[in-house]
């Protein structure tokens, strides 16, 4: 039922209690969806979903300000935006954020600008695969186990990037360097498993040659189709306003105005070890976000809850919040398996208790930008570290509490099997009892 402000109300959204009005999360959706199948992106939620609760929190209500301090490549800011709402988002990755921008900003390119563009691409392109030599070299800085691209392929992926920075327009080459790193990895060495290894580890052939030009063309008219697909939707509803800033919510929230945001909605780094930075590291080099491993480990270290490889090397990280749940747990996992030193327990609970003082330092920043009555979504997944189950939704419900949010609900949205490189063994080979799963923690503020 919608109420007399065109708003649903969230325990109706989700009549049966088990979160069945919210879509299907899963990020796959996104690769054939306009504008958000512009670049694959490993975890998220899909643009449906972001419909779902945006139906179910603002209702017929526009324009409302929504956040997303976790924006990914930018699902919930762009579907938003696109349903007429004014967006705000933060992210520390300068490749997403990069991508971002380009959704938000695709609106003002001027076609004529990108069909020259495109065209004058596809004719200098003729001469790419004929020996010529480009004038580009190669990050300097960039490191990989094998050459992460054959020869043939090198030069034309320089004469490529020759090509992007000559183009004037601000905005078409945001486009057309999205255009590459979203199809780089593509005609490389290296392949997604989901992770980022080589062709060789993964059972399949070296990449020795490849139509750069035609893959990257390939990639350009989808966007462009995309945009005029954005404008048709522009007729039908004024898109909001957008903003992405690439920095962390954690500083960055100050940007904002306290109680400013009606509607959050965002799926932090789950308690999975998943190396965004390292699996976009190519992404940053190559594009010239980033040129030194010291910009590297910089982004490693900001990332929500850091990473295990940079937890484990502490002696002891202690918990900056009171729980003695969340105590109990860390507590069990440091007494597993000491002979492993800092790969056993020790480092797993340097580990998770980084992971929880950051879900602090989150919902502490959410707390001053949430209007009172606004609502906070947050999607995640609860982790199995070295055998231990850890209810990472329950936790994120506590902690919510205990920084003065009311918590509406928590939803299970799926129950999935897919392990990870911190699963125990007996879960990724099912004889096990526990499963991973996803949840949405509903909070809102008052």
């Amino acid at each position: 039922m919608i109420n007399k402000n065109g708003k649903m109300n969230g325990a109706e959204a989700k009549a049966n209690g088990n979160g069945a009005a919210f879509k299907d999360p899963a990020f796959m959706e996104n690769r054939t969806a306009p504008v958000h199948r512009w670049v694959p992106w490993i975890a998220g939620f899909s643009g449906a979903f972001v419909d779902s609760v945006l139906a179910a929190y603002l209702g017929r209500r526009n324009p409302a300000v929504v956040l997303d301090p976790f924006a990914g490549v930018g699902t919930t800011l762009i579907q938003a935006a696109i349903r007429g709402h004014n967006v705000v988002g933060f992210e520390i990755n300068p490749y997403a954020a990069l991508a971002v921008e380009a959704k938000l900003k695709a609106l003002d390119v001027k076609t004529k600008t990108l069909d020259a563009a495109i065209t004058a691409m596809r004719l200098d392109a003729r001469s790419w695969r004929n020996g010529r030599d480009a004038t580009a070299v190669a990050p300097q800085a960039f490191r990989s186990r094998i050459p992460f691209y054959g020869e043939k392929v090198k030069n034309q992926v320089l004469h490529a990037i020759e090509f992007i920075s000559r183009i004037r327009d601000d905005r078409v080459r945001d486009l057309f360097r999205i255009a590459f790193g979203s199809v780089m990895v593509s005609f490389s060495n290296y392949t997604y498993e989901p992770s980022l290894g080589t062709r060789v580890g993964a059972g399949k052939p070296l990449i020795e040659d490849a139509d750069v030009a035609a893959t990257l063309l390939e990639k350009l008219r989808h966007m462009r189709a995309d945009i005029e697909w954005l404008r048709s939707e522009a007729n039908e509803t004024r898109p909001g306003t957008g903003t992405i800033y690439n920095e962390d919510f954690f500083t960055g929230n100050l940007r904002l105005e306290s109680g400013s945001v009606d509607l959050m909605v965002t799926s932090p780094p789950y308690l999975n070890n998943y190396h965004y930075a390292r699996n976009t590291r190519p992404h940053l080099y190559w594009l010239g976000l980033i040129s030194s491993p010291k910009e590297q480990r910089l982004l490693e270290e900001r990332n929500f809850g850091t990473f295990w490889q940079i937890a484990r090397e502490k002696d002891h990280v202690p918990l900056a919040l009171e729980h003695r749940g969340l105590e109990h747990l860390l507590a069990r996992l440091r007494k597993l398996n000491p002979e492993k030193g800092e790969y056993g327990g020790r480092g797993w609970a340097n580990y998770a208790a980084s992971y929880f003082n950051d879900c602090d330092r989150f919902l502490t920043a959410l707390k001053r930008v949430l209007a009172c009555g606004g609502t906070g979504v947050i999607i995640v997944g609860n982790s199995i570290l070295q055998g231990v189950n850890i209810p990472v939704q329950d936790l994120i419900g506590d902690i919510a509490k205990m920084r003065g949010f009311a918590v509406e609900g928590i939803y299970p949205l799926r129950a999935k099997r897919v392990g990870d490189s911190i699963t125990a063994s007996s879960v990724r080979r099912g004889t096990s009892k526990a499963t991973l799963n996803e949840s949405v923690v509903v909070v809102q503020g008052r």
